[in-house]
């Protein structure tokens, strides 16, 4: 017989399916600060989806140094594109149409595209969602305000600055070694000024460039970066006008296609004169700018310093931990054989001042291979647990931090913007327009100085990191190694310091201090 058995539905818990949300942001440029602001927006973005219970982190996508006016160069936009294609991605959240796309017609092709595919966009700053429109009618009106954004910000602001380079109104933000920006006035920086005036003394005493470079390294003297200086640094300098209180305004100018150039005469250049404190006089000036136009001649390579380049590692990286002083690179010859030796300048100048006796080029290497091969042989003791400690600093702290003076100072810029808008439509006086204007510069510098130590911090860390697991990766593997190599050297080695003639401390770029006994 047959039996029938009824079969009861099986009431399952519906599940809500959380909605995928993936990022997309974009930097203009690929300069360290920059990259470091891209990391700040990417920080941002994955705690303000992940604190969503009903969204799903599905990545942050980004690109960075690409302009937002070119759709085919975006790998970071185009890798987007295709994982919505995979079915990764329901929903995409971008800063601002002009983040996402200054062109009309790929934004709208992009957005039909990815409708298409069931993924939408928000748009935070117009308060947009693709998935709620009607029509596009809106989207085109704000894509193209986006696409004409750059245009006429820039044009604007070429506007603005042409009218303050005609009345001398103009505020250098950024000065040449020697001043500083104090309330929007260049400064003399007195003990930069003393190394300016130098550089033009040694230029006409038939120093070179390199020579002047090498020495002010030498000698600890700091450039305006915070770094070593370079031959193209002397000739930057021993160029600019400005170090005879003149001005050239608009040396370079900005393209339809937003790329820059200098400036040969396809536009006007305004000379301001006693602009600000002069550091040489013109006579200096223009004696020292012959005598570097007579040496590009002779050489026949113009203005180009790049053939010219430290000759050996150790150049400029010992340093004598009694006086401070740098070592140089010496030429013994003795009866018993002739060898190389490094000398701390500040010995060669006064022994009495300085009692640090010389050390041989050769033991000098020997120490550093001994060094080397000690961490080859226990990196897994000594360095692996800095690198933990490195992996261990939280950045996402300020990294949210500098996103938030990123939007303060896309706030400043904006009403920057309003103000300039006003004054060419005329609806605005020239000075209440300096004036708030000023203000809002002011608050911008301020707002610059606060970010960039926070930028500094996470750079020197990053910094830090990457120099280390470089180390790591070629200790750990490499065999004991027995032949000295200058380019080992200088990518692991921040400097030497002295102690004695007995013993040297290698301080490695990872910031790592190691004391070794001379060989």
């Amino acid at each position: 017989m047959k039996r029938i058995t009824k079969i009861e539905d099986n009431k399952v818990l519906s599940v809500k399916k959380k909605i995928r949300v993936a990022a997309y942001c974009r930097v203009s440029t690929a300069s360290d600060e920059q990259l470091i602001s891209l990391e700040a927006q990417k920080v941002h973005y994955e705690n303000y989806i992940k604190a969503n219970d009903e969204w799903e982190y599905a990545g942050l996508y980004y690109d960075e140094g690409i302009t937002g006016t070119k759709k085919e160069k975006r790998r970071g936009l185009l890798s987007m594109i295709a994982d919505c294609e995979r079915g990764k991605i329901d929903l995409v959240i971008t800063k601002s149409i002009s983040r996402f796309c200054r062109n009309t017609t790929d934004c709208l092709e992009l957005v039909r595209k990815l409708l298409e595919l069931n993924v939408y966009i928000n748009f935070e700053k117009e308060n947009l969602n693709t998935g709620s429109m009607e029509s596009e009618l809106m989207l085109s009106i704000l894509s193209g305000l986006a696409e004409s954004e750059s245009v006429s910000i820039s044009e604007n602001e070429k506007w603005s600055i042409k009218k303050r380079f005609q009345n001398g109104t103009f505020i250098i933000s950024y000065p040449p070694y020697g001043y500083a920006n104090i309330n929007g006035e260049m400064v003399i920086v007195p003990e930069q000024a003393e190394v300016v005036r130098k550089i033009f003394v040694d230029t006409l005493a038939g120093k070179s460039t390199h020579a002047i470079a090498k020495e002010l390294s030498e000698c600890g003297v700091i450039s305006k970066k915070g770094g070593k200086w370079t031959l193209g640094t002397i000739n930057a300098i021993i160029r600019n006008e400005k170090y005879t209180g003149d001005v050239i305004f608009q040396k370079t100018y900005t393209d339809s296609s937003f790329n820059r150039h200098i400036n040969y005469g396809e536009h006007d250049q305004y000379l301001c004169t006693n602009h600000h404190e002069a550091i040489l006089s013109h006579e200096v000036f223009n004696k020292a700018n012959e005598v570097m136009s007579q040496r590009g001649k002779e050489k026949g390579n113009g203005e180009n310093t790049q053939r010219y380049q430290n000759r050996y590692g150790f150049s400029g990286k010992i340093r004598c931990g009694e006086c401070g002083g740098i070592f140089k690179r010496r030429k013994h010859y003795k009866p018993s054989g002739n060898y190389v030796a490094w000398c701390c300048t500040g010995h060669i100048e006064n022994k009495d001042a300085c009692s640090m006796k010389y050390i041989t080029d050769d033991s000098l290497k020997v120490t550093f291979l001994t060094m080397m091969n000690k961490l080859i042989f226990a990196h897994q003791m000594v360095l692996r647990p800095l690198l933990r400690s490195l992996q261990g600093l939280d950045d996402k702290d300020r990294l949210l931090e500098i996103q938030e003076y990123e939007s303060k100072l896309e706030k400043n810029m904006e009403q920057r913007q309003v103000l300039t808008s006003l004054m060419a439509s005329g609806l605005l006086e020239p000075a209440l327009f300096n004036s708030e204007n000023n203000t809002l510069i002011q608050e911008e510098e301020m707002l610059k100085a606060e970010k960039n130590k926070l930028m500094y911090s996470v750079s020197g860390d990053r910094t830090r990191f990457d120099a280390l697991e470089k180390l790591i990766k070629f200790v750990s593997g490499s065999e004991m190694i027995t032949d000295y190599d200058d380019e080992v050297f200088i990518a692991h080695v921040d400097r030497i310091k002295v102690v004695s003639r007995e013993e040297i401390i290698f301080i490695l770029k990872c910031g790592l201090e190691l004391k070794e006994r001379m060989a």
